[in-house]
């Protein structure tokens, strides 16, 4: 039955990310959802989560947004996760070891603003180290789990193969960190709203770089983002539209003298020479810096 616990987590979890987008928020994971009768939570008040009707492995682990534990990736891109306190034999610490040693799949939750968390499964403990007071976890795919199970059927899977595979799968999964943290702050600073229109519909709003995160200067930060709806994201990136160190949107000259239907005219050409939405707090303007440089390339396309 714990196995058939893990696999309805891990499709809950699926169509949640399908309702709310990649960052899930903690009331919804704390509520949990019914299975045969019974609710599961998959995510409580300590990091290292077992609901009731697991034995002894958990079935979650999480990273706070702001912890005090400093949960980090080493050197070869994997999660290092800190022990339950500095007792290696707490039931907890000893619950992650039983999942290390049976390759019990779980979820792993990264806390990207307050009370949102950016939910990664199946994950896995692949050693345990002690000396540091840390267990290193890797990502992997829903076929691991398949496979695991054809292991037992005596279908071999190379070692080397596995580990390549969780490596890339991982550092995937630090780029989607990156991502989904940047996103949050800069929609959070922006009050969820699109920077150039004041859309205030947070699925329908991305984080767009001013500089490039490609670029030297491209640093994942609230002053490097502007939050944007979808469309004017892309005519932005596509310097249809542009912005000014003075905080003034541009419309390409083309642009301006097309003739089109009502979303060019009213989205895009009535925008031109007014002012973007700022952050409330000014640490959070848009670098002026920054703006330049984008603003230099707009002037010079088309």
């Amino acid at each position: 039955m714990e196995e058939q616990i893990r696999l309805a987590a891990f499709e809950w979890l699926k169509r949640q990310v399908q309702i709310y987008g990649n960052t899930l928020p903690r009331t919804i994971l704390e509520k949990g959802f019914d299975f045969q009768g019974q609710t599961i939570t998959v995510m409580g008040p300590q990091g290292i989560w077992k609901p009731r009707l697991l034995k002894s492995v958990p079935l979650s682990i999480t990273t706070v947004s702001g912890s005090p534990y400093r949960d980090s990736f080493n050197e070869e891109g994997l999660l290092l996760y800190k022990y339950r306190g500095t007792d290696i034999f707490h039931r907890d610490n000893v619950g992650l070891r039983d999942a290390m040693n049976k390759q019990i799949p779980l979820i792993y939750f990264h806390g990207i603003t307050k009370g949102k968390y950016l939910a990664v499964w199946p994950v896995y403990i692949v050693a345990d180290n002690p000396n540091t007071l840390t267990f290193t976890v890797a990502a992997d795919d829903m076929s691991s789990i398949v496979n695991n199970r054809a292991q037992e059927g005596r279908i071999s899977i190379s070692e080397d193969d596995k580990d390549i595979k969780r490596k890339y799968i991982t550092s995937i999964v630090k780029v989607r960190l990156h991502q989904s943290s940047f996103r949050e702050l800069v929609l959070q600073a922006y009050r969820e709203r699109c920077a150039f229109c004041s859309l205030n519909h947070a699925e329908l709003l991305d984080a767009a770089h001013i500089v490039p995160d490609s670029e030297d200067i491209g640093d994942p930060i609230v002053s490097n983002g502007l939050s944007l709806c979808k469309i004017h994201h892309a005519a932005y990136d596509m310097n249809i539209i542009g912005v000014s160190p003075d905080y003034k949107i541009m419309v390409r000259e083309d642009i301006l003298h097309e003739i089109d239907g009502p979303m060019l005219k009213h989205g895009i050409q009535a925008l031109h020479n007014t002012n973007i939405l700022l952050p409330s707090n000014r640490k959070s303007w848009p670098d002026k810096e920054r703006l330049l440089i984008r603003y230099e390339q707009f002037m010079n396309t088309g």
